[in-house]
């Protein structure tokens, strides 16, 4: 059981850990879209992302498919910036009838999944480097992963509360809210992208 707490507190540490910031980015722009009564649409939208990395994750530790590090570390940038894109061309409808919010967000979903394998590559290099060569990689993969999806949960948590707290005791609109919090995401991930493009 300790074994288990080891794994599962270095997996929510990892995601939440803020020198690893750009995966903490990803799932802030992940679910800025979304308020609390479209908690089912942002379930799965985060399934999807957690299937990807999931299984990404579990490939890569057990040594089936592997990329270069450096190469991942470009990616992982490169999906904040495209799922920030994409935010702000839905925010123009988040003023529209609740109909209209709830249309088009499967290219989200498809998005999530995809993006989810670069991030469980990014995951699986910390879980491997902490494994010794004779040691059983599965009951570690699963405690880490539950890990990461507990650390994710408190991201998307927090995010709504924000969201929450602004459109209750604030003027500030949603699309506005969506805006800001996309352009700075957008931002940051884009000189973290040039950073590791020249790094590489």
């Amino acid at each position: 059981m300790n074994e288990f707490w080891l794994w599962f507190n270095t997996g929510t540490e990892h995601i939440l850990d803020w020198n690893g910031y750009d995966h903490i980015l990803y799932v802030m722009a992940l679910c800025v879209l979304f308020s609390v009564k479209e908690w089912k649409k942002l379930l799965i939208l985060v399934t999807a992302f957690t299937i990807g990395h999931s299984l990404t994750l579990a490939v890569s530790a057990l040594n089936i498919f592997t990329m270069k590090q450096g190469i991942i570390e470009v990616l992982i940038p490169l999906t904040i910036l495209f799922t920030c894109i994409v935010n702000l061309y839905y925010k123009n409808r988040l003023s529209s009838t609740s109909r209209n919010q709830s249309n088009n967000y499967t290219f989200n979903y498809a998005l999530a999944l995809v993006f989810g394998f670069i991030h469980g590559l990014g995951f699986s290099y910390l879980l491997r480097s902490m494994l010794g060569k004779e040691e059983s990689v599965v009951f570690p993969l699963l405690s880490f992963n539950l890990g990461l999806e507990f650390g994710q949960l408190i991201i998307v948590t927090v995010m709504l509360l924000f969201s929450v707290f602004l459109t209750r005791f604030t003027r500030i609109k949603k699309s506005d809210y969506v805006f800001f919090i996309s352009s700075a995401v957008f931002g940051i991930a884009f000189l973290l992208f040039v950073q590791r493009l020249k790094d590489l």
